[in-house]
């Protein structure tokens, strides 16, 4: 059997299921400024990245595509029992959520994309980064993570920038070639899932017209982009996405119980 994702789960086990996708070269703790308040209504399962916080480096095979993300993160809800789900992402973990949603949407019951996109630039500079990192660690790397990440206002980011440095390099090097190869514009149109889509007006790994494509392609998404936010906008405006997220997925809550009121009331009439 291949190794389940580290994981942590928060909130009441029999709430509905939440599922966090954490950004390329964090760990799950990027999502501490807002798992607490989620799970007071949800059962919050936060995972790591192959080779990232607590998870096994070997999880990916050579060539590995989002798929094989997506299909270790099904792994998971499968062994915690969790047929459906909502899912939220950062970055390289919306974009496992934007192909989870695509591809799997029986599973996918809400879903939220924070500073993600569907195609993350071209391949060489992914494929340069890659090799930088198996050639020289991350020394070079983790130097510009808060400049990648936040707006100069933001100086907070010592926990982060560690857990870029305890990642495994060829682990991370093979997210890197995730996010090379990533091409998901055309599935966007094939997602169901009520969707809300992110942006960091400052974000440079992202920029908004990133968000604004994701948003255009899935049919109903909602977008929101927030002022005074980069790359991790969850960590530099933790209380603004908080309440998107709980507004998304509340409003995804009470629609599915009208919509289950509505099927009663019909199965009722029709006896």
């Amino acid at each position: 059997m291949t190794p389940l994702l580290h994981h942590r789960i928060d909130g009441p086990e029999s709430a509905p299921v939440l599922v966090l996708g954490p950004s390329l070269g964090t760990s799950l703790r990027v999502w501490d400024p807002q798992a607490s308040a989620l799970a007071q209504r949800r059962r919050v399962v936060r995972w790591d990245l192959p080779g990232h916080g607590g998870s096994a480096p070997g999880l990916l095979p050579a060539g590995a595509t989002v798929a094989d993300v997506g299909r270790l993160v099904l792994g998971l809800a499968d062994e915690l029992g969790a047929r459906t789900f909502a899912y939220a992402g950062i970055s390289l973990g919306g974009a496992v959520g934007t192909w989870l949603a695509a591809h799997h949407p029986e599973r996918v019951a809400a879903l939220a994309l924070v500073c993600s996109s569907a195609r993350f630039g071209d391949p060489g500079p992914w494929l340069e980064r890659a090799e930088m990192v198996r050639t020289k660690g991350f020394g070079p790397l983790a130097a510009t993570a808060p400049a990648r990440w936040f707006t100069p206002a933001f100086t907070a980011y010592e926990a982060l920038v560690a857990d870029q440095r305890s990642a495994d390099p060829d682990a991370y090097a093979a997210c890197c070639g995730i996010l090379a190869a990533l091409d998901l514009r055309a599935d966007l149109a094939r997602i169901t899932a009520p969707t809300l889509v992110v942006a960091g007006r400052d974000d440079k790994a992202t920029p908004p017209v990133h968000a604004r494509e994701l948003a255009d392609g899935i049919r109903g998404a909602r977008l929101l982009e927030l002022p005074r936010a980069a790359h991790l906008a969850n960590v530099e405006r933790p209380q603004a996405v908080l309440t998107a997220l709980q507004d998304h997925f509340d409003h995804f809550d009470h629609c599915d119980e009208h919509q289950g009121r509505q099927e009663d009331e019909e199965e009722e009439e029709e006896r």
